[in-house]
């Protein structure tokens, strides 16, 4: 039985027999996060003086990094001082000064809990929103549309553009056009497809989040590999949903492609997440392709499971190295792929700029996402979309060239890393857009803080954890822009590197620089 499209923008896990299973007694367990964890990420109070600035202004940056989450209930103030190893009277100083600033604000009777300060954004909002400076951007892994190409097809679309002005222009669904190429395209990849089977949505990130509002309810399960995307792990976050990881490793290539899949199994037969979001595709950072043996294995335990699973493959078609893979879905039975949702977009393949994206999935799943999507925001731009059209039917064309570049800016970045920075290491991806390189060292927030003042803008790979103090040896470098800017950056960054630190700063200095 479907849900009705009242129930759809409520609670999913109040459906009494649609997609979403009852989650329990619904009661939510408060987010917390443990004193001996919390110290773990903060600096030795003895160390530096007054302790309680120092500390306050790092768990600040924990919160503006988001590697300590908002609404999370920090330790209660002895057991913190315990697990520092100082004084009660610092702690609680700590935290009057952390709610003075914003920071944290306390609940009567029931403790102190992170919050944002007015007129500061936290790193998944503040990184798009800084002014085009110097600094080169390697927080980014996105691609960019040659210019004449983007005048060409503009001026293409415009008599279509103008047949539309006539018309109300809602298409909740997406421009039917639209998705009978993209159905197309899923058929031609290897999975049967009809147009019903699609709904165009304002990039892969906002279908994502169509998702997990009508399938899942705060407290539910969600199986995510580790590392991830951010910002759909900040998508989970903000809908109060728990989190079970299963690794991606970063080794040589071997039959597993990096993904050990008896943990897979083993997490969706012990766990029953109600979700699972994978990138099995040239995955988001480490760059991995999961295999077809892998792929038939995780969807049959999904299905066994009963775990629907996101399935985001933006950058399905960005193979360097390989051939670019069928979909997921195409990996399983007809029964077990009716619940995989295939989210995709033009972000990676075409133009980040433009905000064009989409989502495969059973057809009655697709009314009611159309439905959810409704009372956001009514449906997407049409001239948008019949741009996405043009450029869609012109893949074929445009597609290898774009690989092109960034094969000749993989060889740029991986030529000036071996230079500048030896005794770093990382495996080639045999597609993508980055490097997950291992520095070695835990030093990726410092380095990348210190970057900045060097004229890179680059994430730490804690960013891509799914927990705080995850992955402080690793950096993703995207190899998206031009040759020479790479090896600028990387030159940036093997001066940071090389800096003294100052008084407060942590030692980034290896052995190997003279």
């Amino acid at each position: 039985m479907v849900p009705s499209a009242e129930h759809a923008s409520g609670r999913a896990s109040e459906h009494a027999s649609g997609y979403a299973e009852a989650a329990g007694s619904g009661a939510r367990t408060p987010r917390t996060v443990g004193a001996r964890k919390l110290a773990a990420l903060l600096p030795d109070p003895a160390r530096s003086r007054p302790a309680y600035r120092h500390l306050a202004h790092a768990i600040g940056e924990l919160i503006l990094d988001g590697r300590l989450a908002l609404h999370v209930r920090l330790p209660a103030e002895r057991e913190l001082a315990a697990a520092l190893g100082t004084s009660r009277t610092t702690v609680t100083a700590l935290y009057d000064l952390l709610r003075e600033s914003g920071y944290a604000h306390s609940r009567q009777g029931s403790g102190t809990w992170t919050a944002l300060p007015a007129g500061h954004a936290a790193k998944g909002v503040s990184r798009l929103l800084r002014p085009e400076d110097t600094a080169i951007d390697l927080a980014r892994a996105a691609a960019a549309l040659p210019g004449q190409i983007l005048a060409d097809t503009l001026a293409e679309i415009a008599p279509q553009a103008a047949g539309h002005a006539g018309t109300l222009g809602y298409h909740p669904y997406g421009l039917p056009e639209l998705r009978e190429v993209i159905a197309d395209r899923f058929t031609a990849r290897g999975l049967a497809t009809t147009p019903e089977q699609i709904l165009v949505t304002s990039g892969a990130q906002h279908g994502l989040s169509l998702v997990l509002a009508l399938l899942a309810g705060p407290g539910d399960r969600v199986m995510v590999e580790n590392p991830s995307y951010p910002n759909a792990l900040e998508a989970l976050r903000r809908r109060g949903l728990r989190t079970v990881s299963v690794p991606v490793t970063d080794g040589a290539p071997d039959e597993s492609g990096g993904w050990d899949v008896e943990i897979v199994e083993s997490t969706l037969r012990r766990s029953v997440p109600q979700l699972g979001y994978l990138i099995p595709d040239f995955h988001n950072p480490t760059g991995r392709l999961m295999p077809p043996a892998e792929r038939a294995r995780v969807l049959s335990a999904a299905h066994r499971s009963g775990t629907w699973l996101i399935v985001d493959e933006t950058l399905a078609e960005l193979a360097l190295d390989a051939p670019a893979p069928p979909p997921f879905a195409a990996h399983g039975t007809a029964e077990a792929a009716g619940k995989v949702i295939t989210t995709g977009s033009l972000s990676k393949t075409h133009w980040a700029g433009l905000r064009i994206g989409w989502l495969r999935a059973p057809a009655r799943l697709v009314t009611e996402l159309a439905a959810q999507r409704v009372a956001t925001d009514m449906g997407g731009s049409v001239v948008d979309q019949l741009l996405a059209l043009a450029l869609l039917t012109r893949t074929d064309d445009l597609l290898p060239g774009h690989l092109d570049r960034l094969r000749e800016r993989r060889a740029a970045l991986t030529g000036a890393l071996r230079r500048h920075t030896p005794p770093w290491s990382w495996h080639t991806p045999p597609g993508g857009l980055s490097l997950w390189v291992d520095l070695g060292a835990p030093v990726s927030s410092a380095l990348a803080e210190r970057a900045l003042a060097h004229g890179v803008r680059i994430e730490g790979g804690g960013y891509f954890g799914t927990d705080p103090g995850l992955f402080e040896n690793r950096l993703r470098i995207p190899f998206t822009l031009p040759p020479d800017t790479l090896v600028e950056a990387v030159q940036r960054l093997a001066r940071a590197l090389a800096d003294e630190p100052g008084p407060a700063a942590p030692a980034l200095r290896p052995h190997w620089i003279a």
